[in-house]
């Protein structure tokens, strides 16, 4: 499933995600303002940017959870406004640290993957048919934590989790995946293996798009092609990774010299 080729997007391909001039205020503070953003089937987008440059609340317009003050937003071909919401959330997938606390910590991994299919937290009332039940299981195999099936969720590893929770967000085989901060908390450890999990998802025909929040460069994996700068809810630089991750950019972006270095498909940022 993560090693299909990667489709090529043309300039006539249709944008899985597409934000125009959005702005977003609360009061008398925009959080957002005159966003632009396109990816097309294939691309897989990194957002970076300090504490309160606005990445949480892109990530959540995208997931159709929040309407922008002003602006366009189109998501899986269908536009904001115009549509029932609810109907393009199942082909949404989300990932975050904070979805952690929201499960029962005595549930089976295996139960916080399947309940994805029917979008709840808990098996409650749901009957779950054997191809959801085996593909949960082949998902947490995928991820390399399939031998926690049958563990409680409460006695995981933080990075454990995470990697339950991305096998979550693929039950449903999104065609968009968001990702905000999901290396959040994680020891040296646990951050390369979710990082590696991620890479094999970005070389994958599936999910079509992926965009993935973070603070740090070193949480980007190899086969992200494409990078958006924030700073103070106003895009700095979009566009292919090589040509954003910048000395200048992110030294702007932060407000500190910056010295910015790729190599081999990774990415570090230190103090000039």
């Amino acid at each position: 499933m993560l090693d299909d080729p990667t489709p090529t997007p043309t300039s006539e391909t249709p944008p899985i995600l597409e934000l125009a001039g959005v702005g977003v205020r609360r009061g008398s503070a925009w959080l957002l303002a005159g966003v632009s953003l396109r990816v097309l089937p294939g691309e897989r987008w990194v957002v970076v940017g300090p504490n309160g440059a606005g990445k949480t609340t892109l990530l959540a317009i995208a997931a159709t959870t929040l309407v922008p003050t002003v602006g366009r937003v189109r998501v899986l071909g269908a536009q904001l406004g115009r549509v029932d919401a609810r109907t393009l959330r199942p082909r949404i997938g989300l990932i975050s640290a904070a979805l952690s606390d929201r499960f029962d910590p005595r549930l089976r991994a295996r139960e916080v993957v399947v309940t994805a299919r029917t979008g709840a937290l808990a098996p409650w009332w749901d009957a779950y048919a054997a191809p959801d039940e085996e593909r949960s299981v082949a998902l947490l195999r995928l991820l390399g934590v399939g031998e926690l099936a049958e563990r409680s969720f409460g006695t995981l590893s933080t990075g454990e989790r995470q990697r339950v929770l991305l096998a979550r967000t693929l039950m449903p085989d999104p065609d968009l995946v968001l990702a905000d901060e999901p290396a959040a908390g994680l020891d040296l450890r646990a951050r390369e293996e979710l990082v590696d999990a991620l890479r094999q998802l970005a070389a994958g025909a599936r999910p079509l798009g992926i965009v993935l929040v973070t603070h740090h460069l070193e949480e980007i994996p190899a086969g992200f092609g494409h990078a958006l700068v924030l700073a103070g809810g106003r895009v700095l630089a979009a566009g292919p990774i090589g040509e954003v991750l910048v000395d200048a950019t992110l030294s702007r972006a932060y407000g500190i010299p910056l010295r910015v270095d790729g190599r081999d498909g990774r990415w570090t940022a230190r103090r000039a």
